[in-house]
């Protein structure tokens, strides 16, 4: 068991793979967190930030993701999405 490799490897990435697909969710995120607060304080700022990212987001991570099947070498059948 490597908790580094385990979750990436049963997503069908390596580390360095998932890492970068995390950061390029998480990054925005806290961007648009900012943004949400400042909207919070000033209302006229960043009206739709929040939800456009979101909207985003969403789009990439379950509406135009790709299902692959992937056998391992213990001939075990592993789904995931990209």
């Amino acid at each position: 068991m490597n908790i580094f490799t385990d979750h990436p490897k049963s997503v069908g990435e390596t580390y360095a793979e998932h890492f970068r697909a995390a950061t390029s969710f998480g990054i925005p995120m806290i961007t648009a967190g900012a943004a949400c607060v400042l909207h919070g304080i000033f209302p006229f700022m960043f009206e739709k930030t929040g939800s456009n990212l979101v909207r985003r987001l969403y789009d990439r991570m379950v509406v135009n993701r790709v299902k692959m099947t992937h056998e391992t070498a213990d001939g075990q059948q592993i789904d995931w999405c990209i």
